[in-house]
């Protein structure tokens, strides 16, 4: 059969039967929809995550405590998270190791961080806040800006002064419009006094930094939680183009004064007490992060496409069995079986591609509202869909088309002529 009398022929049968033609496409159209949604929110996604650590700079490398495991290579860095995330607590990452990386040839400054939680007050008013203690140079390093005031210095630092710089938010619930500087707020029995607010910076990787509020690491420690290590350290480099061998320099640094034996291979990393990531690793991390979790939503969009699937094989087992007598007559007049076969395959093809190129319009539209949504959250969300989407998409029809399709159209196919007729 040509081309031009098949679209017709699929053309007719699905205006013979609209409705049940429509709730077969709806199928295929929310399928594909959602095809193209999970597409563009993986790159809206991964694009988000890339900004986010875009914001803390690239020219910087992250130390952070990890439990220890016998595993080889790096996979023990999913059980450290677990350890951790049920409150097993390495002690070993302190100031004096963020002082020896300094010292590191491509290293040009450091801050060290750690953090808890506390109910801060002034006067009246008073919220739970994120107490941020770090030192000097995280202004230096960071992308927070002090909007009045000033930040701490490293003499206040080494000297357990009790200042504190906060957080825009901090400060309005506090303070409201009144300057807070030279004022004293409260937390943990101890006076800190306000010598600074930080520019407002909104929320990056699930952390809101305008509710922090900010003291000197030194002062935390001693003063309030009574502790000698940190959590996390990060390092600005000079030269970008040997981030990975300042990391190993890094690495070898902090083995020597932890103790811990040198692996005979690099990636073997399982024993460390810590973990050095470059920007180029973490973002490669996210891509695979991201990667996977599109997948993981394509093969729930699977499950929805083969509902639509079996909808389609539903209505050419009807279609056959409502047109026995025509598929008997075409036959008597000299249709072959390859004839018939083609005829409803590819009006279940054609079903199945209508359905994905109307799927095709409604992801894009609702992935565009997505995004609008998402930046009027204040989100850097980029209404992105990759090509390789749409190609999906129409894969996907036509795939389904021809595996839904091929059974009836063969039990079509495959009626004898008189018995078909006799059906009439």
């Amino acid at each position: 059969m040509q081309l031009s009398s098949l679209v017709k022929s699929a053309t007719t049968a699905m205006i013979a039967n609209r409705v049940r033609t429509l709730l077969t496409v709806l199928g295929m159209v929310i399928g594909i929809s959602s095809v193209i949604i999970v597409f563009s929110a993986g790159e809206g996604i991964n694009g988000l995550i890339v900004s986010q650590i875009k914001s803390f700079g690239t020219d910087i490398i992250v130390t952070e405590v990890k439990v220890p495991s016998k595993k080889k290579g790096t996979g023990s860095n999913l059980q450290s998270g677990t350890s951790i995330a049920q409150g097993v607590q390495v002690t070993t990452l302190k100031l004096d190791d963020m002082e020896a990386i300094n010292k590191i040839a491509n290293v040009r400054d450091s801050y060290a961080s750690i953090m808890t939680q506390e109910k801060v007050s002034f006067e009246n008013e008073s919220k739970k806040a994120f107490i941020l203690g770090t030192n000097e140079a995280y202004v230096n390093i960071d992308k927070s800006k002090v909007e009045f005031g000033d930040f701490f210095t490293d003499s206040e630092d080494k000297s357990l002064a009790e200042v504190a710089v906060l957080g825009s938010d901090i400060k309005a619930t506090l303070f409201g419009d009144n300057d807070p500087i030279g004022k004293s707020v409260k937390f943990h029995n101890t006076k800190f006094r306000v010598i600074g607010v930080m520019k407002r910076r909104g929320a990056s990787m699930g952390m809101n930094y305008d509710d922090y509020v900010y003291v000197p690491i030194h002062t935390l420690q001693k003063k309030i939680m009574g502790i000698d290590y940190v959590t996390f350290m990060v390092h600005r480099l000079y030269n970008l183009d040997i981030a990975d061998q300042t990391a190993e320099d890094i690495r070898m640094t902090l083995r020597e004064r932890h103790d811990i034996a040198f692996p005979t291979d690099p990636k073997e990393t399982g024993e460390d007490d810590f973990r050095v990531t470059t920007m180029t690793e973490m973002m490669a991390m996210m891509d695979t992060v991201t990667g996977a979790l599109t997948l993981l939503l394509l093969a729930i969009v699977a499950i929805s496409l083969i509902v639509g699937g079996v909808g389609i094989m539903n209505i050419m087992y009807v279609a056959v069995s409502e047109r026995t007598a025509e598929i008997g007559l075409r036959k008597a007049v000299g249709a072959n079986t390859r004839d018939i076969l083609w005829q409803f395959l590819f009006e279940s093809v054609f079903i199945t591609i209508i359905g994905g190129v109307v799927g095709i319009f409604f992801g894009v539209l609702i992935s565009y509202l997505i995004s609008v949504g998402a930046n009027y959250a204040k989100l850097d969300w980029q209404f992105s869909i990759p090509v390789k989407s749409y190609f999906v998409a129409i894969g996907f029809s036509a795939f389904f088309g021809l595996a839904f399709g091929l059974y009836p159209a063969k039990k079509a196919a495959s009626l004898d002529p008189i018995e078909a007729l006799r059906r009439e």
